[in-house]
């Protein structure tokens, strides 16, 4: 390599001048260019690592204010045996709230053409559904149904309705029971169902 200052040929490799000292340029870019990516890669993963805490610290202060603060006089202490056992009491109402009601069938009743028929139906919370299916199209086919708490449905065809089937259906709360009285007129199907949800 040969020096600027001087002109002396020196070592491919050398720093310095032999003759006259000098420094030499010697140009090492990949060294360098390895020095500034690893102080680049630093730099990066410095930045992330604060960002990453700085989610994690705020996420963790978000979670802290979503739990609900329970400031009621009637609090559950359990350390204390007779808050546990009127835990347990609470526990055990809870469990029987969450069984699952559901509307269960306490009566079926169908037929066929025209007549009447009366039935009783227990106290509680009621649903009634009914459907019939005429005979013809006469303007006077129907069903009807209703109770003595004055709770009634019913379907009917008109002189130029369709002959199809058609449902209704109504529901009601009693604390005693009640007489239904089923009126059906030239019909080929007619069915009621009573339903109480428990």
């Amino acid at each position: 390599m040969k020096c600027k200052n001087c002109g002396a040929e020196n070592k491919k490799n050398a720093k310095f001048c032999i003759k006259c000292g000098s420094p030499l340029n010697v140009s090492n870019n990949s060294g360098n260019n390895s020095k500034y990516v690893i102080v680049l890669l630093i730099i990066v993963i410095i930045t992330l690592a604060g960002i990453l805490g700085f989610f994690v610290l705020n996420s963790s202060d978000n979670h802290d204010s979503d739990i609900p603060q329970n400031n009621n006089s009637n609090e559950v202490n359990l350390g204390n045996s007779q808050d546990s056992s009127s835990n347990d009491k609470t526990q055990e109402i809870s469990s029987k709230t969450t069984e699952s009601k559901s509307w269960q069938l306490i009566g079926s009743y169908s037929g066929s053409g025209s007549g009447s028929k009366v039935v009783t139906v227990p106290e509680g919370n009621i649903k009634v559904e009914l459907s019939a299916y005429p005979i013809k199209n006469y303007a006077t086919n129907y069903l009807a149904v209703s109770g003595s708490n004055g709770e009634s449905g019913g379907v009917d065809w008109g002189s130029r309705s369709s002959v199809e089937t058609r449902s209704d259906s109504f529901t009601y709360t009693s604390s005693s029971s009640e007489t239904f009285t089923i009126d059906y007129y030239e019909t080929v199907s007619w069915e009621v169902y009573f339903y109480r949800y428990q």
